[in-house]
């Protein structure tokens, strides 16, 4: 059914188009917004991502690729923005009000979360990539060094590195050292 649907929309039939925008806008967002962890910002690289898409769909020689096109060019269109998004980082010290002793259940959870983003947001968007493609759609790594058209080393070099980055952040927020960028 999507192969039909592409070939149809790389003949220039926007109602196929439309129909594969429908399919894949959500899981696109998606990514874009883990790679941004901006709400605006991922909406941006979406609407760019599918503009291009349908501009260069003709070009697409297997349309049994289609879904991991679609990835490459969320990716590209996030790494776009995020260029565009460079903000001003500053270190700042952590005043909490609870310490980890005394948060309960739900707030532990919640402070867990706000220290993932934290750690996540410090990662370049290229790491946030590989991060994203290998654990959140579940790609391996030579599906991800392929989507992002990059060796499969460095593909693997760039989530080791990141993971390295993500364990390190975590350690400086145990210790009360935590970037903070300024919002765009």
């Amino acid at each position: 059914m999507e192969r039909e649907l592409v070939e149809q929309a790389q003949r220039g039939d926007q109602e196929a188009f439309a129909a594969l925008v429908e399919l894949a806008a959500d899981r696109l967002y998606s990514i874009a917004y883990r790679i941004l962890r901006d709400p605006a910002r991922a909406d941006d690289a979406l609407q760019n991502a599918l503009i291009a898409m349908w501009q260069r769909l003709p070009e697409l020689r297997d349309p049994d690729r289609f879904e991991a096109w679609t990835y490459r060019m969320i990716v590209r269109a996030s790494y776009r923005e995020a260029e565009q998004a460079r903000g001003l980082q500053v270190r700042a010290r952590r005043l909490g009000i609870l310490s980890p002793r005394e948060q309960a259940g739900p707030l532990d959870r919640i402070a867990s979360r706000d220290e993932l983003d934290r750690a996540f947001r410090e990662l370049t968007p290229e790491h946030r990539a590989v991060i994203v493609l290998r654990h959140f759609v579940g790609l391996p790594i030579a599906a991800i060094a392929e989507t992002l058209e990059i060796p499969v080393g460095t593909a693997a070099s760039r989530l080791h590195y990141a993971a390295r980055h993500l364990r390190a952040a975590f350690e400086a927020e145990a210790h009360g050292v935590v970037a903070w960028r300024h919002p765009a």
